[in-house]
């Protein structure tokens, strides 16, 4: 499959959105911010969302208040002056720990994502013993945001961002850990370069591409928590595997 040709990209935050609460109409409030915002969702656009509103309006949010610490959560946290209660929702949430150094904790979750604290999250959430989790499964999450725009006549992909550390590179990006409506991968495999040369391993992350562009519109501290992509010609792809297809699977993982 050819990529297709790009043309100008125009990229615009959605802000404006009310603090969210377990079981609120996100679709909606988004459609009523853009309303505001005098804009509106077309069809072929690419709606980028941070995996913190979708997690509040999923409820998945902890009252570390609930918590009781493990003695291994307590001896690690007093060793790194964490909150106990924090390492405790950490350890539950990690399918595996990949790497504990210097007081951070590498896991991979339970999509088979692999992020520091297993996702567990405790900014941008009100209160002061409050953290929000991963979505229990971010591309159905994306696909009910998509259906609910498409019942409105609009057909978008929809992506679900979060913000990662990357091994070997300083900083963080924002990567898709949920996407619909869009193929995640775009395989060069078979086509050549500008010499003739063919293309044997070259597959780009699409869908981490765009959500990484939508994070220069939303920023970490700006309450923007929903970029609209307006512009990208992605191929259509309505029984497209989602973000889960970019988790390399572990007899090809190099680093385990």
């Amino acid at each position: 499959m050819t990529m297709p040709r790009q043309g100008d990209l125009r990229v615009f935050g959605v802000s404006g959105l009310p603090e969210i609460t377990p079981g609120d109409d996100l679709a909606a409030l988004i459609l009523t911010a853009l309303g505001r915002q005098h804009e509106r969702l077309t069809s072929r656009d690419v709606v980028v969302v941070t995996q913190k509103i979708v997690s509040k309006a999923e409820g998945q949010v902890i009252d570390l208040a609930t918590v009781t610490p493990s003695s291994f959560a307590q001896h690690y946290a007093a060793a790194h002056d964490k909150d106990p209660r924090q390492i405790e929702v950490v350890l539950r949430e990690a399918a595996r720990i990949v790497r504990m150094d210097r007081g951070v904790l590498i896991c991979q979750t339970r999509h088979g994502l692999i992020c520091a604290n297993a996702g567990v999250d405790r900014s941008n959430v009100p209160g002061e013993a409050t953290v929000t989790l991963l979505p229990r499964d971010p591309d159905a999450s994306a696909r009910r945001l998509r259906a609910a725009w498409a019942a409105t006549g609009v057909e978008v992909a929809v992506i679900i961002s979060d913000t990662f550390g990357r091994p070997w590179r300083r900083g963080q990006t924002n990567v898709a850990i949920g996407a619909t409506g869009i193929a995640p991968l775009h395989d060069y495999h078979g086509q050549t370069d500008a010499q003739g040369r063919p293309l044997r391993a070259t597959s780009l992350a699409i869908i981490d591409e765009l959500a990484a562009t939508a994070e220069l519109v939303m920023g970490k501290v700006a309450q923007v928590p929903v970029a609209v992509i307006r512009g990208y010609d992605y191929p259509h792809a309505e029984a497209a595997p989602g973000a889960a297809a970019l988790v390399r699977e572990a007899e090809q993982d190099l680093f385990r």
